[in-house]
């Protein structure tokens, strides 16, 4: 009786920590406290960073067993940051930790900082799916270690508004046709491109062209494209304005100004585009001024148009039913009644009482 007692404690003593161990594996933060999974945060650059120079959010997440599903990842919401997760998968990769085995994911998010000062990024909740020892799917929601960083302004850009933060920038414009031999009436197009590394097409610059008389200058929607090409990051904005030349003379397309960050040499540079002139010979056609007229007042346009449906119409009636043939049959009814007309004013009672007698004191036979 003894022994047997004696034998089923040692049993509960070995089977209590197997349960408590196996109890532990079923959890991902049992993983993370048992060192079977890490999770890591970093920031590229750490420091140096100026308003609109983009930093890398790299999300390092490893384990010693292997995952079973992706990664979602909850970008939380800064005041002052623009914080994107535009890659949908993680970079995998594996490596050798104290003789084991690791497989490891990491994420890339894309961090621009708005305004200079100091800025956290809070922890970012994390849905990981791993596969344990006892091959079971373990999943749950994890967090990362916050970041914190500051965002300088260099003495050269605090007199400025604007400027593209990027180790990459150009400017440039091209336009469809020569520009020396225009004629008033002549319409020409020009497209300016802005075109950068490690930034996004709504953070390029604006075009906007100034109006002249008599150079209508008429812009379309800017065409924004971003691309990802090996880990580069490339934006392009397109900027697309028709140009019609309504009278002849000279003109000048100014010169525009724009400042670049260089995030490489950490340095100021100012890309322009230069000043066109443009000759325009000839005089105005009569085409153009009727066309301004139309274009200039639109009411003008419409009174014009009804007029001249109701004058065709007129004649159409006319040359179909011949008004002018039927027109003395309707005159005799209309005389006849006017001269009912005129019956009914004259008055009920003669002018004289008795006709017949030639004055007051007479008598009749």
């Amino acid at each position: 009786m003894t022994r047997s007692l004696l034998k089923l404690t040692l049993c509960l003593l070995l089977i209590t920590p197997l349960q408590s161990q196996a109890g532990e594996k079923l959890s991902l933060e049992a993983m993370q406290a048992q060192g079977h999974l890490t999770i890591g945060s970093s920031l590229h650059p750490e420091s140096g960073l100026v308003p609109g120079q983009r930093a890398e959010l790299i999300l390092e997440i490893a384990t010693d067993r292997w995952f079973s599903g992706g990664t979602r990842i909850g970008v939380p919401e800064v005041p002052g940051l623009v914080i994107l997760q535009t890659e949908q998968f993680a970079s995998n990769a594996s490596e050798q930790r104290n003789g084991q085995s690791w497989v490891i994911q990491r994420w890339t998010l894309d961090i621009f900082g708005q305004r200079p000062g100091s800025f956290t990024v809070p922890p970012l909740s994390l849905k990981i799916s791993v596969n344990s020892a006892s091959s079971d799917s373990l999943q749950g929601q994890m967090y990362s270690p916050p970041l914190s960083f500051t965002v300088g302004l260099p003495a050269p850009l605090q007199d400025l508004e604007h400027w593209v933060a990027s180790p990459d920038f150009k400017v440039e414009q091209h336009f469809d046709k020569p520009l020396d031999d225009l004629q008033a009436g002549d319409a020409f197009e020009r497209k300016v491109i802005f075109s950068a590394s490690d930034v996004m097409a709504m953070m390029l610059p604006t075009f906007t062209a100034q109006r002249q008389p008599g150079l209508s200058a008429y812009p379309a929607p800017p065409e924004l494209i971003d691309s990802n090409n090996r880990g580069v990051k490339l934006a392009r904005r397109t900027q697309t304005i028709s140009y019609m030349i309504e009278t002849p003379g000279e003109y000048l397309l100014p010169a525009q100004d724009y400042f670049w960050w260089d995030t490489g040499l950490q340095e100021l540079s100012v890309l322009s585009l230069p000043a066109t002139a443009i000759r325009v010979g000839g005089t105005a056609t009569s085409e153009t001024s009727v066309t301004e007229t139309v274009v200039g007042n639109p009411r003008r346009a419409v009174i014009l148009a009804g007029v001249a449906v109701v004058l065709g119409l007129l004649c159409w009636l006319g040359a179909r039913y011949r008004p002018w043939q039927v027109l003395p049959g309707l005159l005799n009814p209309l005389k006849s009644l006017w001269q009912r007309l005129l019956e009914l004013r004259k008055p009920a009672l003669a002018k004289q009482l008795n006709p017949r007698s030639g004055n007051p004191g007479s008598r009749g036979p």
